[in-house]
């Protein structure tokens, strides 16, 4: 009998809760209790804002203290570093250079982890693209509800010490 790895079960599990749950949503009743139109001023949200960001994102791998470091190498042999996952805690500033007035910080492991204000950013990042472009798919505090998209260029890519630093310009419709 072939036995199924356990994150395959755990993936269809998931899978399975996320159909049922859609299936719901589209063969249900009119009569929900569950769900309801609400006004918008309940939540304490005004008028829709476009704000954009400019800032530089600066990922340093080398050196004594490094902002980000390998905690999963690739498990297979790939171009694109498939599996992947760095964790980190970069500068976010307004120049290219370090010593430029911080912003802010990216923590995570290329996603953010901070449960302040945040712009959650999720898609394909293919860092050899001169321009890449990722929805903006949702926010908190300032920024809940948030919509739109960030395009990424690399400003400097050092080869050997792979540090980087990416110029980032997110536009992103808030509240």
């Amino acid at each position: 009998m072939a036995r199924i790895p356990p994150i395959f079960a755990t993936q269809f599990i998931v899978l399975s809760l996320l159909s049922s749950f859609a299936l719901i949503l589209v063969q249900g009743e009119d009569d929900h209790d569950f769900v309801r139109a609400m006004d918008r001023d309940l939540l304490g949200l005004k008028k829709e804002k476009l704000s954009h960001f400019k800032l530089y994102w600066h990922d340093i791998l080398s050196g004594k203290n490094p902002s980000s470091i390998g905690v999963v190498k690739s498990p297979v042999n790939s171009s694109t570093l498939f599996g992947f996952v760095n964790m980190i805690d970069n500068r976010l500033t307004e120049k290219p250079e370090l010593s430029s007035k911080l912003l802010g910080r990216a923590e995570g492991f290329y996603a953010s982890a901070s449960q302040q204000d945040t712009i959650t950013v999720l898609g394909r990042n293919p860092v050899f693209n001169k321009v890449r472009e990722m929805p903006v798919i949702g926010g908190s505090g300032l920024f809940r509800f948030a919509r739109g998209y960030v395009e990424a260029r690399t400003h400097t890519f050092n080869l050997s010490t792979r540090n980087a630093i990416v110029e980032y310009n997110a536009y992103v419709l808030h509240y």
